[in-house]
């Protein structure tokens, strides 16, 4: 008993399953990147401005959900969505933070 060479005319694979099929299988582009910025809104979270950190949050965790659904350009929205009010909340943090010293440094001095 000989085993033959498989040819490459077979329509299915070992398993049976479609995906290893030659002739079913299509060129498929790579997702783009996921840019969630959540490691930037989770920073955002230390700075003094609250409602705004945790809406960054939101935003993030809602893209990286949406990234995994497969919607890539609903993900894209919110990530920009939450690069945005993080870096709002970070400018209002450094804001409040140099308004807090610079009371505390004027009370001192009177």
């Amino acid at each position: 008993m000989t085993l033959g060479v498989l040819s490459p005319d077979l329509k299915s694979s070992l398993s049976g399953s479609r995906f290893f099929d030659r002739c079913s299988m299509v060129e498929q582009q790579p997702p783009p990147p996921l840019r969630s910025y959540l490691c930037l809104t989770i920073f955002a979270c230390f700075c003094p401005a609250y409602p705004i950190n945790i809406v960054a949050l939101v935003f993030s965790i809602m893209s990286r959900n949406n990234y995994y659904l497969g919607d890539y350009d609903g993900s894209r929205l919110l990530g920009r969505n939450a690069l945005y009010t993080a870096t709002a909340s970070i400018i209002i943090g450094l804001l409040v933070i140099a308004i807090v010293c610079a009371v505390h440094l004027a009370r001192e001095h009177i």
